[in-house]
């Protein structure tokens, strides 16, 4: 009988020993997990905060470069960058990510004058003495092509093919500039004309300079802006032009709208403001585009 006791009891024992080892394996594990768990949110939490970091200095960045960067897959980056656009900490375009709305709304040419006025007035000042005398020139729409009209003061004869209705009255205000103004239905937010009637003046021309202003400027898609028409329209004055001078100010990098113009492959110049990125304008510089960045001058009191 006691024999059956001391069994008994010695079976119970080596159970429980045998059910808090296997507890004691299962909780080990557990805690292995969360340390883990906690290493991969810790990884994560510090990666995105390098993503931000990077963005704020860049403005805009490619998953790639992000890839690289980080040495960290790109679909662990686009995750990220899912992530933190959710918490509206920047925005995702094709390829990467920037911390402005990368797609831009139509907007009056009476709003947007008002927009950029030191950068447009630098940019304008520096394209407006590109220009040489007895030229032929094709000047689009925008605010920043109508600053650049301000300083257009030719000692000789230029004649300027243009869309604005408002550049072409500004321009009249000097007699030694001819004005061609193309024809066709008038956009009221850009005071720019549209249509066949302005196509088929173009393809009759040919010029030695084309001066173009864009809403939107992405390295792997091009330069854009909000009316598909206005887009067609700005192609053919491509064609008709020797060379393409664009006046882009920076805050219209990373942008993308409605209508594509052309690849920067048909860009021959760039003229910007000094609130770009090095990394931009080494970007631009290696795809084969000249640019020049423009110094703004602060109001001195």
């Amino acid at each position: 009988m006691v024999s059956f006791h001391f069994c008994f009891i010695s079976l119970q024992s080596y159970y429980n020993f045998a059910y808090n080892k296997t507890k004691a394996k299962y909780y080990f594990q557990y805690l292995i997990y969360i340390s883990k768990k906690c290493l991969y949110i810790c990884k994560m939490i510090e990666r995105h905060a390098k993503i931000l970091e990077i963005i704020k200095k860049k403005k805009q960045v490619k998953v790639q470069d992000l890839s690289k960067t980080l040495e960290t897959s790109t679909v662990t980056i686009r995750k990220d960058l899912k992530h933190l656009e959710s918490k509206l900490l920047l925005f995702r375009n094709h390829g990467g990510a920037s911390l402005e709305n990368p797609y831009v709304n139509d907007k009056s040419v009476n709003e947007k004058e008002f927009i950029h006025t030191k950068e447009k007035l630098a940019i304008g000042k520096f394209a407006a003495g590109c220009i040489e005398d007895d030229q032929f020139i094709i000047m689009a729409s925008g605010t920043t092509l109508l600053s650049m009209a301000n300083f257009i003061n030719p000692v000789k004869k230029l004649t300027v093919v243009t869309s604005a209705l408002n550049i072409a009255v500004r321009l009249l205000e000097n007699p030694n500039i001819e004005v061609l103004q193309l024809g066709g239905y008038i956009r009221p937010n850009s005071y720019s004309v549209i249509g066949h009637y302005s196509e088929m003046i173009l393809k009759e021309t040919a010029c030695s300079k084309l001066f173009l202003s864009v809403d939107g400027i992405d390295l792997d898609y091009g330069l854009t802006t909000t009316n598909a028409l206005e887009a067609h329209l700005n192609q053919i004055m491509i064609e008709s032009a020797k060379e393409v001078i664009a006046l882009i100010d920076s805050s219209k990098f990373g942008k993308k709208s409605f209508g594509r113009i052309c690849g920067l492959e048909q860009v021959d110049h760039i003229i910007t403001d000094s609130n770009i990125s090095e990394d931009t304008v080494k970007k631009l510089r290696l795809l084969g585009v000249n640019v020049t960045v423009c110094e703004l001058v602060l109001n001195q009191a």
